[in-house]
């Protein structure tokens, strides 16, 4: 991986920031298909899935949304929350938590650590509330690569899921309070 995020600003995030957000998402899609990844996040742009916008919005006001921004453009977002979506088989866990939302990045930029920083930022963000864990879940299809991903970035898968035919992994994260 080729860490060139030198600039790299994470700030907190508002609702000024959904379109930027929408765009990532959209890109994100139209990559993945590209490579030949349709299970993932299906084949439809994020802002036309049936509340795909109302979802951002409501990331931006409901939650706590952190922009990563090089030369003052959007290139990575990351949404935090307390729980897991109430719409997936996720149990909250047993302890105060944080849980990652959403983690997306400029497709531009991949491969530059853009998502591995806005994680540090999420663990960081974690700690001084003093919380110890940071859960995700992701897709755990196609060969696990995302899974890898966020192993490399310091989380243990937990619990696997099932909805309908996509296949989900829960991954903790420990990070010491302060």
């Amino acid at each position: 991986m080729n860490d060139s995020t030198e600039g790299l600003r994470i700030r907190p995030g508002g609702p000024a920031d959904a379109p930027a957000m929408l765009q990532m998402l959209d890109a994100a899609v139209a990559w993945m298909n590209a490579r030949g990844n349709t299970e993932q996040w299906g084949t439809t742009p994020y802002s036309q899935k049936p509340g795909g916008v109302e979802r951002v919005e409501r990331y931006t006001t409901q939650n706590d949304p952190y922009i990563a921004e090089l030369a003052g453009r959007p290139v990575g977002a990351l949404v935090l929350d307390c729980g897991p979506s109430p719409q997936l088989p996720i149990a909250p866990a047993a302890e105060p938590e944080r849980y990652v939302r959403l983690l997306v990045s400029d497709r531009r930029c991949a491969g530059r650590g853009i998502g591995a920083r806005l994680l540090d930022h999420a663990a960081e963000v974690t700690r001084r509330a003093g919380v110890d864990l940071l859960r995700v879940d992701c897709w755990a299809g196609g060969g696990g690569g995302l899974v890898a991903f966020y192993e490399r970035n310091g989380f243990r898968p937990t619990e696997r899921f099932l909805v309908e035919r996509w296949p989900g992994q829960v991954l903790a994260r420990r990070v010491g309070r302060s």
